[in-house]
């Protein structure tokens, strides 16, 4: 037999030491080693006598045919998915706790149950009579969905390879599996990494599709080894603030489609809602007329999206001014706020900024920096943006506006929603044509934006006097469109 062996195991990003240490040298977190087994069930001399087996080699030429899908019945999770489950995939989905998480799956479960698949619904955290009572809310208790609560992963797969296989396997959640081939407590990372490879070869044998549910850290990561994000096929994130109604679901990795695409959600007293519009519901409570609120023309995956940006700028009596951000990237800021600063002459070094996404929407692209960059300057100025004007555009360092990607896009949908303006990008204007649907105000740097914003807050007669001292001339203006 092999000797066992034991080694320290970080239950945060699955890094392993030989001895124990307070500080995990790879996560930097504190207090998270713990010791664990990481000894195989098949020992060493066994293993070295098995001879590989022959294979067919195959060349790149050839007909391929797309993997089947089965639709969830929820248009929104499909988007993300990527027009529905592939047989013999695994998901990963990762949200907070309470975001909603059992009740989407639950919802989708339901519906593929009642249109004559076999699903079958494993819950490791909850009792059967806890997951009806949540089914009975929602309405849903009359669909044959296939529930047990069960964290043996031995006793799972034996349990669900007899029958018919099923379409589609949920595990809520990875962290509460165990398996015997490892000597770990459940929810350790060598615990984490086993049960996932035996539901894995599971799927990929049978041709279930299996959704494994994880939980995140308090940074928002999904908890576990990172290789289980490598493992599977797709892993999806559900985002949203407890506060808010929205729930955002998100495509970070996906083998079977697109990255990065969004499906938008609304919680209710039923359950979840699919917004199908989500530009309009976003901007259905605009502060309008209020100065420091900018309407952004963003791409999340393939769908246009509009959502509004809120931001205040106030004078500060602190030695080192505030800097808070909400659904945008605090790195990003800072640089449009050094390059307001350097290029523009805004001087902001004596004033706190707050910057918003209204709706709990999280912004990652880059073509949100001119929508921030207006909404900031108008705060100062306390100069009321146009209310049917939409901007985008990434800021060099040196404050040149650059293009983005799918410029015509973002302008239809923003014209679907009765805008009339769009501020943009002058390289981007032979992208768009003369049937933009819009009044285009094409501009090469940032200092044309501001002087435009600075001379609106002269002409309405309030804070005229720190609008034309922060201001750029007109005789250093610009590219403008």
């Amino acid at each position: 037999m092999a000797k066992n062996t034991l080694s320290f195991v970080c239950q945060n990003c699955g890094a392993a030491y030989n001895r124990w240490q307070g500080k995990c040298e790879s996560c930097g977190e504190w207090n998270t080693l713990a010791e664990e087994d990481t000894t195989g069930s098949v020992p060493v001399s066994i293993r070295s006598k098995r001879k590989g087996r022959t294979f067919a080699l195959e060349s790149l030429s050839g007909k391929t045919q797309d993997a089947p899908r089965l639709s969830s019945g929820m248009t929104e999770l499909d988007r993300v998915t990527g027009g529905g489950f592939v047989r013999g995939s695994v998901l990963l989905v990762g949200g907070d706790p309470g975001i909603g998480k059992s009740t989407l799956l639950t919802q989708a479960t339901s519906l593929m149950a009642r249109a004559g698949h076999r699903i079958v619904y494993i819950s490791g955290e909850e009792a059967i009579a806890q997951v009806r009572l949540r089914a009975e809310r929602l309405g849903l208790s009359d669909a044959p969905v296939q529930l047990a609560a069960e964290t043996s992963v031995e006793d799972i797969v034996s349990t669900l390879s007899e029958g018919a296989v099923p379409r589609l396997i949920v595990i809520d959640s990875i962290q509460t599996m165990w398996t015997d081939t490892v000597e770990s407590a459940p929810g350790t990372v060598t615990q984490v990494r086993a049960s996932a490879q035996a539901l894995i070869r599971f799927a990929k044998k049978t041709g279930a599709a299996i959704i494994l549910v994880g939980h995140v850290t308090k940074d928002g990561q999904i908890a576990g080894p990172r290789v289980v994000e490598h493992m599977v096929d797709a892993v999806l994130s559900f985002e949203g603030e407890g506060s808010q109604q929205f729930r955002i679901l998100r495509a970070v990795k996906n083998r079977f489609g697109p990255t990065d695409e969004i499906g938008v959600f609304e919680m209710t007293g039923l359950g979840l809602r699919e917004v199908t519009n989500p530009s309009e519901l976003f901007l259905s409570e605009r502060d309008l007329g209020t100065p420091g609120t900018a309407v952004f023309a963003g791409i999340e995956g393939t769908r246009p999206l509009l959502v509004e940006l809120q931001a205040l700028v106030a004078p500060t009596s602190l030695g080192t001014p505030r800097r808070a951000v909400v659904g945008w990237d605090p790195s990003r800021l800072s640089m449009v706020l050094a390059v307001l600063e350097a290029h523009c002459g805004v001087k902001l070094s004596g004033h706190d900024v707050y910057l918003n996404v209204a709706g709990g929407l999280r912004i990652h692209e880059p073509a949100a920096d001119l929508a921030a960059a207006a909404a900031l300057v108008s705060s100062l100025v306390n100069a009321q943006l146009p209310t049917d004007a939409v901007y985008f555009g990434e800021i060099s360092l040196s404050g040149v506006v650059r293009p983005v990607a799918q410029t015509p896009a973002r302008l239809k949908e923003a014209a679907k929603l009765g805008f009339q303006h769009a501020v943009l990008p002058e390289s981007a204007r032979g992208e768009v044509g003369g049937d933009a649907g819009l009044s285009l105000n094409a501009i090469n740097s940032l200092t044309t934006l501001v002087a435009e914003i600075a001379a609106r807050g002269s002409r309405r007669g309030e804070s005229s006097a720190p609008a034309e001292k922060n201001a750029t001339p007109p005789r250093f203006r610009r590219g403008e469109g």
